[in-house]
C-alpha cells in the first residue's frame, strides 16, 4: 500500500482498503480513509527522509493489517486475506515500482549516457553548469568537431 502513495493506482487501493479495513462499518471506514490520507501526506512531505518515513510507514501499516486480519477466526480471517490479496492485485501498480515527484523508477536494466559534452542523468535535483574541458582532456572527435 504504501508504495502506491502517489501514483495513479493510489485513487483505487485507498477507496479499496479503507473498505476492507472498515468491514462495513462507514464510520471506521471514514478513519481509515483519514489514516490513508495522513499516510499519502507525510510521503509526500518527507524530503530527504522520504526512504525513512516510507519504512515507518510500511511497519506502521503491516502492523495494522495484521492487527486487522487477527481480529478474526478461522474461515472469515482466510476469506479476508484472500479479499486483500486480491484488492492489492487489483489495484495495485504493475511492475512493483514507483516513483514520486522528481523521482525515477525502473523494472528492470536503465542505461544513462552522455555524450559529446552533454549530461545525461535520471534525475537532477538541482542545477547543472557545464564548463568546457581543459584541451588535453578533449577527445579527438571533440577537437575536430
Amino acid at each position: 500500500m504504501v508504495s502506491a502513495a502517489g501514483t495513479d493506482a493510489w485513487g483505487g487501493l485507498r477507496g479499496a482498503v479503507a473498505g476492507w479495513l472498515g468491514r462495513g462499518d462507514t464510520h471506521r471506514e471514514r478513519s481509515e480513509l483519514a489514516r490513508l490520507d495522513r499516510t499519502a501526506a507525510a510521503l509526500e512531505t518527507a524530503g530527504e527522509q522520504a526512504e525513512g518515513e516510507r519504512a515507518r510507514q510500511r511497519a506502521a501499516w503491516q502492523a495494522h493489517v495484521e492487527g486487522a486480519l487477527a481480529s478474526l477466526a478461522g474461515r472469515e480471517q482466510v476469506a479476508a486475506a484472500g479479499e486483500l490479496r486480491r484488492i492489492l492485485a487489483e489495484h495495485g501498480h504493475p511492475g512493483g515500482v514507483s516513483a514520486g515527484p522528481g523521482g525515477v523508477a525502473a523494472g528492470g536494466d536503465v542505461t544513462v549516457r552522455a555524450e559529446g559534452g552533454s549530461v545525461a542523468a535520471g534525475s537532477i535535483q538541482g542545477g547543472v553548469h557545464l564548463a568546457p574541458l581543459p584541451h588535453r582532456l578533449r577527445t579527438r572527435a571533440d577537437r575536430t568537431g
